[in-house]
């Protein structure tokens, strides 16, 4: 007589589906290097500080691998799909969790309405090139976000399989360039002169070379998928933070390198309109066969984009539904593991926001993208930074002996998330492309995330204790699980 099974857990997620590499892919997806050299490296070079961009996206690196190794030593410590929002849970307490909460929920939900923006307007431009065929970009967009639904419900571990491939083929294409440069003359050692890399508005390229790092912070929204997660998450959080830094360094001396570093900035300045920098240069070292090929690869690289930042954001719904935050029917995940409502929600909602703008006869590139992409940008290094104090206050709370990876680099990567964030505020008109008054006023959305988040956390425990006290029994539920690991210095 064989015994009864448990019934299936509602609100599970699909253990033990992803190793280091294929934490290391969803996050790399985000960032989406093509687009991010395609679009964010070319503006800064214009808007910043030129040929310096190089040494930005070093410095860059240098701060969020300080960042890391905080990061790294708590997710050793506490395995939750909720992110930072667990990390602040964990080392600020509940009232600063909720704030974290909903920063991030609209954060990436206004990311991923941004990223719907731009893949129907670059696949309707690319297409029409290409074919002929000019499709509206919202009807471009709509046949995106479907196909990312249908593919993102096979399961994480698949998206994972679909994100590596996509980012095999955008890296590839760009090192193909960046070698092209390379053979043919040389790179240019002038971009780590001083009147280079301080040249022109240093703050922006700063501040751009930390927007093309946006979603790498994500690993540890994977870790109850990962297999052993307290090896699997840090290892794959600096597996990311290296990579995308090296990577974009690396292209972007090519890039400076095929212009001259002394007329970088100007030159960007002269296709910034066009957007077509990378593209011009391509042409000249790879000619137009291989352009074309990495004008469809920026399509494939925007789709890899949309499937990740909707995974991040997904899981941020999923987590705070999960403990009553939300409702409590989001949690629910399909037998594969997959947060199919959280899914269907976040879709909708990043659907609809850019079907308003496509209703007002609004052109994405100007007005969408922009005001979504770029507050979400703001919500996302808000949250590396509210992390990074959670991680100090955590680490000194225990009292813990390894000054190094618990205060020393953490709080430097603070101290340096800090600046950053404030150059986005102080800048955010910039960083949006647009000084609309409705834009520039979207930083105060953070305002009123801070006193919602507040308000909300009185609220509960006040009227509803259970949910209050529940959000730290959600953050142990995994304790026993996960058998620690042994750690050193």
């Amino acid at each position: 007589m064989s015994l009864p099974t448990a019934p299936p857990q509602e609100d599970a997620l699909s253990k033990n589906s992803l190793g280091v590499f294929g934490v290391a892919f969803l996050v790399l997806a985000a960032v989406a290097p093509l687009t991010g050299i395609v679009v964010v490296t070319a503006i800064g070079m214009a808007l910043g500080n030129g040929g310096g961009m190089v040494a930005s996206f070093l410095a860059v690196t240098a701060v969020l691998l300080l960042f890391g190794t905080g990061y790294a030593r708590m997710s050793r410590e506490l395995v939750n799909a909720g992110g930072f929002y667990a990390f602040v849970l964990s080392g600020l307490g509940r009232p600063a969790a909720l704030v974290t909460g909903l920063v991030a929920m609209i954060g990436y939900n206004f990311f991923v309405a941004g990223a719907v923006g731009t893949i129907g307007f670059f696949t309707q431009i690319v297409i029409a090139q290409l074919t002929g065929l000019d499709m509206h970009w919202f009807m471009w967009a709509v046949l995106s976000v479907v196909a990312a639904f249908a593919l993102s419900r096979q399961g994480i571990g698949f998206s994972a399989k679909v994100l590596g491939v996509a980012l095999v083929c955008e890296v590839l294409i760009l090192l193909v360039f960046d070698f092209a440069v390379l053979f043919t003359h040389g790179f240019d050692l002038g971009v780590f002169r001083p009147e280079i890399a301080f040249t022109g508005a240093v703050g922006i390229g700063f501040l751009f070379a930390s927007n093309a790092f946006v979603g790498v912070e994500a690993t540890g929204l994977f870790s109850e998928e990962a297999r052993d997660p307290k090896r699997t998450i840090p290892r794959a959080t600096f597996v990311a933070i290296g990579f995308i830094g090296a990577f974009a360094a690396f292209t972007t001396w090519a890039i400076v390198s095929a212009i001259g570093a002394a007329q970088a900035q100007e030159t960007a300045l002269e296709h910034l309109e066009a957007g077509d920098l990378v593209f011009s240069l391509s042409s000249s070292y790879l000619g137009e066969g291989l352009t074309t090929v990495m004008m469809v690869l920026l399509l494939v690289s925007l789709f890899a984009a949309l499937m990740a930042l909707h995974n991040s954001a997904t899981r941020y719904i999923y987590s705070l539904s999960r403990v009553n935050i939300l409702p409590r029917k989001l949690s629910r995940t399909r037998a594969n593991g997959v947060p199919e409502r959280a899914s269907i929600v976040q879709f909708t909602f990043a659907t609809a926001a850019a079907g308003l703008f496509a209703l007002a006869g609004l052109d994405p590139i100007t007005s969408l993208v922009p005001s979504m992409t770029g507050f979400g940008t703001l919500g996302i290094i808000t949250l590396q930074l509210l992390a990074a104090l959670a991680i100090v206050v955590h680490f000194r709370r225990k009292r813990d002996p390894r000054i190094f990876s618990t205060l020393i680099a953490p709080g430097a990567g603070l101290l340096g998330l800090i600046v950053i964030v404030a150059l986005a505020i102080l800048n955010f008109p910039v960083l949006a492309g647009s000084d609309a008054p409705a834009i520039a006023a979207l930083p105060l959305l953070l305002l009123a995330a801070l006193v919602g988040g507040l308000l909300w956390a009185g609220y509960l425990r006040r009227n509803r204790p259970e949910v209050y006290e529940g959000l730290n029994r959600d953050l142990d539920r995994f304790e026993e699980d996960v058998p620690a690991q042994p750690v050193h210095n």
